[in-house]
């Protein structure tokens, strides 16, 4: 009886090894399902957001609209602890160079004597309002530099040129005495043949100056006239 009874005990032993190892074989497989099933969501959602990502710079590129940059990637550590280096300045712009001074100008030629015929000849000095004191006090003096006053040379009337001595010589005129015996209307028809000095005998009065010197009256010369 007894042996009866273990019989059965021991050939129970391996249907529960068995039994086991099936559960376990089982379970192994079920993880394995689970994990290619995760696996295989997980590429199938990283495909999905590749093209939906894609769709996105497609549809941007479309509107015309930069798309998103991704964000830098942050600093290593290293990176923060390196000192930072300074940007080489940019060299500084040459100074401007000195402005350039024009040349001075040529003076311009004067008028030779041929282009102005009046050019060589003196103006003749303005006559003073009034005598001095001192010139109306003194008495007259003759002129004594030649035997007679009527003699001196007809250059020593103002406003007389070497042009003009030249013109008076040819009609005559050498002395203040031969100006001082023309009477008005031989003055006039002398400065009508002056040319191009028709004038200055009545502008600068060469019959006063010539009677005056003539006279032998050279106070009341300069009185009128100035300094000879």
């Amino acid at each position: 009886m007894n042996d009866m009874t273990a019989a059965p005990a021991e050939s129970l032993i391996p249907d529960g090894v068995a039994a086991i190892t099936t559960i376990h074989f089982a379970l192994i497989a079920i993880v394995a399902l689970a994990a290619i099933a995760v696996i295989v969501i997980g590429m199938r959602l990283k495909r999905r957001r590749t093209h939906a990502a894609r769709k996105v710079e497609e549809n941007a590129q479309d509107a015309g609209v930069a798309p998103r940059q991704p964000d830098p990637a942050p600093l290593s550590e290293a990176s923060l602890t390196e000192p930072q280096v300074a940007p080489t300045p940019a060299p500084a712009a040459p100074p401007p160079p000195p402005p350039v001074m024009p040349a001075p100008a040529a003076p311009e030629e004067p008028a030779t004597v041929a282009d102005d015929p009046l050019r060589d000849e003196p103006v003749a000095a303005a006559a003073p309002m009034a005598a001095s004191p001192a010139a109306e006090a003194a008495p007259a003096s003759p002129i004594t530099d030649m035997a007679r006053p009527e003699d001196q040379p007809i250059t020593l009337l103002k406003g007389l040129g070497p042009k003009l001595t030249q013109k008076l010589a040819e009609h005559g005129i050498a002395t203040v005495g031969d100006m001082a015996a023309l009477s008005e209307a031989q003055a006039q028809a002398l400065d009508a043949q002056l040319g191009p000095f028709s004038g200055r005998m009545t502008r600068d009065r060469w019959l006063e100056q010539a009677r005056l010197l003539a006279a032998g009256d050279r106070a009341g010369f300069e009185a009128v006239f100035g300094k000879l």
